[in-house]
């Protein structure tokens, strides 16, 4: 058999690069620029939408905080006084309702911030819902309550054989109790939340004098925000998500979607609503827009906090956010036409819900940080005969940025890696969107949040105390390298690639000297692409 000559071979890799380069030739103007050029054109359309709506809220925002009275002005608001005469006889009972899942670090976090509440114990119910499956956590968690019951304070441990609609299906199981009939309120609080002693106090007295009003939402704050970078980048999120977006729903329309959590309900309202639905994994928005579609008004209270740990695993972290993302593109879907039809609310109310609260903030918002600044504007690098004006790809994200800092001051000089952060994750937010609007295959995932506690904390203490000396036993040399495997994301590896090829034609080529950007941002998705992200345990 003849040898090919390395002439020869040489020749077919030239014919075939040369078939390659024409082939895309041919393509390229027919088909390549004018799907790019769509992509432009629809890219702008939504950085406009969004633009527009972060302009607006902040605009709202700067009126509230000049002019718009207080919330105790806005509505009918008098404590509740301690009655020597009569008792407690003129206090709402409350319900107290602690939804847990193999919470074994947190636990006792809630269930005492639950029990130490300044509210009269003969008025009040703890509910601790445990879908637990590790039998030594529920055992744990039902000691504690037995600890707390003998102590004088009405707490039940409640458990189900199974955990069909998880919390939402626990939530409504704990509505259900005999012992619940009398109750006229209920506070939610997930396990690793740790509301202040007077929060019922602050919060029900605008529930009692105002029997329009549905939820009292209060504001979070974070215990572990300075943990790792990861935990600033997501407190500088939800910090204008509550400064703002919370402040301008609840000011303007008395709408906004419940937080899940840190939270007092009228049960009247959510029996009116039809109650807790599992039929998306925000159960919580759910019944706040089914609520809202009765009539039923929402105050958010910005000055009542109550403290919560930040996921602080990159695994933990990402799961969140496909909930988050995945599961009101779903409520959209289900819910969009129920809203048009709707007759009890105004006609700009339902514009606010659909387009603002919905289409911009929930759709919109995802799908241009990832499918513009990742995919389309990268790629007009490759095709230059495809433009993005200066306005698009660099005033306006600009100003969003901006805009979106006011929530956190303290972090203002972390923005530039929150933006290269939160465009990583707009990949996996516009991923669990399409899933959500589509409704595929993941649509109802749902993975508890982990909650790492003191448990990090605790960890590094017992390291520093083993004794130097201490001889090595070969269980404990060293972490396999499957460690890291176990770490790597190849699909944000995929993209490092990606912009990284961008950015070095650019660079060669380019005249508006992208590369700088698309470096970083390259960096960042290689740093996450490797795990090296958040706390590693």
């Amino acid at each position: 058999m003849a040898m090919v000559s390395q002439e020869e071979l040489l020749e077919v890799r030239g014919d075939l690069a040369g078939q390659v380069m024409m082939l895309w030739e041919l393509i390229k103007g027919p088909v390549i620029v004018p799907l790019v050029t769509f992509g432009v054109y629809v890219c702008l359309t939504m950085s406009l939408m969004l633009f527009m709506e972060r302009l607006y809220m902040g605009i709202v925002i700067i009126l509230v905080k000049l002019f718009w009275k207080k919330p105790e002005k806005r509505y009918k608001y008098e404590p509740i006084p301690d009655d020597v005469e009569f008792g407690s006889s003129n206090f709402p009972i409350v319900l107290i309702q602690i939804p847990m899942f193999n919470e074994k670090e947190v636990y006792k976090i809630s269930i005492g911030a639950a029990c130490n509440l300044s509210w009269p114990s003969d008025r009040l119910v703890i509910q601790v819902l445990d879908d637990s499956t590790d039998p030594v956590i529920k055992e744990m968690v039902e000691v504690e309550c037995q600890r707390w019951a003998s102590k004088g304070v009405n707490i039940r441990y409640q458990i189900r054989e199974n955990r069909v609609g998880y919390k939402a299906g626990a939530l409504k199981e704990g509505l259900k109790r005999s012992y619940v009939k009398d109750c006229e309120f209920v506070a939610i609080f997930d396990a690793d939340f740790r509301p202040e002693p007077d929060f019922l106090r602050r919060a029900i007295p605008f529930l009692v004098n105002n029997p329009d009003i549905a939820l009292v939402q209060a504001r979070w704050r974070f215990v572990n925000a300075d943990e790792c970078l990861m935990t600033r980048m997501q407190e500088m999120s939800l910090d204008y998500h509550f400064t703002v977006e919370q402040e301008v729903g609840s000011s303007t329309h008395a709408f906004f979607g419940f937080n899940g959590t840190a939270g007092v309900w009228r049960i009247a309202a959510i029996n009116e609503a039809g109650g807790w639905k599992d039929r998306t994994t925000v159960e919580d928005m759910d019944l706040a827009v089914r609520a809202s579609l009765r009539g039923w008004k929402f105050l958010y209270l910005g000055d009542l906090q109550a403290k919560s740990e930040l996921p602080s695993t990159f695994k933990a972290f990402r799961f969140q956010q496909h909930r988050w993302s995945c599961g009101p593109a779903n409520l959209f879907r289900k819910m969009v036409m129920e809203i048009v039809r709707n007759k009890k609310v105004r006609f700009w109310k339902k514009v606010y819900v659909i387009y603002s609260f919905f289409l911009v903030r929930k759709i919109v918002a995802h799908m241009v940080t990832f499918i513009f600044y990742c995919v389309v504007l990268p790629l007009t690098i490759l095709i230059p005969d495809v433009e993005v004006p200066i306005w698009g790809s660099v005033y306006i994200p600009s100003i969003i940025t901006i805009l979106n800092s006011v929530g956190t001051p303290r972090s203002i000089h972390l923005l530039f890696y929150w933006i290269l952060f939160e465009n990583v994750m707009s990949l996996h937010r516009t991923k669990a969107t399409l899933i959500g609007l589509l409704e595929a295959g993941r649509v109802n995932e749902w993975v508890v949040t982990e909650k790492l506690g003191d448990a990090v904390k605790n960890k590094s203490n017992a390291k520093e105390k083993q004794p130097s000396n201490t001889t090595t036993t070969k269980n404990s040399v060293k972490k396999p390298r499957s460690k890291l495997i176990e770490r790597m994301n190849f699909l944000e590896l995929g993209f490092a690639v990606f912009l990284f090829i961008c950015g070095c034609v650019d660079f060669m080529h380019g005249k508006y000297s992208y590369y700088i950007y698309l470096f970083l941002q390259s960096i960042t998705f290689f740093i996450v692409g490797f795990g090296y992200v958040g706390t590693i345990i």
